[in-house]
């Protein structure tokens, strides 16, 4: 469906799940791949919450290939909460959620193709929470703001759209019974469902949105429910 050859794709936090998906399916599609990941790669391995790294790896991309067609800013922040994070933890988290996507953007831009496509992923955690997940929920809360930020900045070059994943299972297991039925298409998430839409976006069938946050959650987030409602019952604290 998909035609990227000669197309140049950078990737953050590709070396494994999501981010791995996202790259195979890059690859397979025709396009050559640029990560950065802490854990080991073929290309870049780095801390994405240090300035001097974001600048390293931004310098060998346009060394090696002179431009930048797509740049997807998947890798995931730290979480934690309230009660045992600290002010180091969460600024760590900002760093590498919001802080190294806005600059690499800024790195990239004077190398970004007419018509590139940047591509941040969110999750469906930018609008709902669980206790003790503030770090986490505030960077993707953060990236979702920044996408349409950049999209008015970078118009009439770039296309700058996030998504926002909702349970995705890195490890394809299948779920049965209330895990797999809280979503509405009744099964949990894997890496393709998010990758394809990340091709998607990034190609010419997309040539008409920016701007927007797509949510890919089977549905979770739209079904309502009330105390009672579904055989679920709040246990008061």
């Amino acid at each position: 469906m998909f035609d990227f050859k000669n197309k140049i794709a950078v990737v953050t936090g590709g070396a494994r799940g999501i981010g791995k998906c996202i790259c195979e399916a890059f690859r397979a599609a025709g396009a050559t791949v640029c990560v950065i990941d802490l854990i080991d790669n073929v290309y870049f391995v780095g801390d994405l919450a240090d300035k001097d790294t974001l600048e390293a790896f931004a310098n060998q991309v346009i060394a090696d290939y002179g431009r930048v067609d797509y740049l997807i800013n998947n890798a995931a922040p730290k979480m934690c909460g309230i009660t045992g994070g600290s002010y180091e933890d969460f600024e760590y988290a900002l760093k590498v959620g919001v802080t190294a996507p806005f600059y690499l953007a800024k790195l990239f831009a004077p190398y970004l193709t007419q018509g590139a496509s940047i591509i941040n992923i969110s999750s469906s955690r930018d609008r709902m929470s669980q206790p003790e997940t503030e770090s986490y929920t505030a960077a993707k809360g953060g990236i979702s703001a920044l996408t349409h930020a950049l999209a008015v900045s970078l118009a009439g070059k770039v296309r700058v759209n996030s998504i926002s994943p909702g349970w995705i299972d890195n490890n394809y297991t299948v779920y049965q019974g209330a895990d797999a039925l809280q979503q509405l298409v009744g099964r949990v998430g894997n890496p393709p469902d998010i990758a394809n839409m990340v091709l998607y976006l990034c190609s010419d069938m997309a040539g008409f949105i920016t701007g927007e946050n797509i949510c890919i959650d089977g549905g979770m987030t739209k079904q309502m429910i009330y105390h009672g409602d579904c055989g679920w019952r709040l246990d008061e604290r």
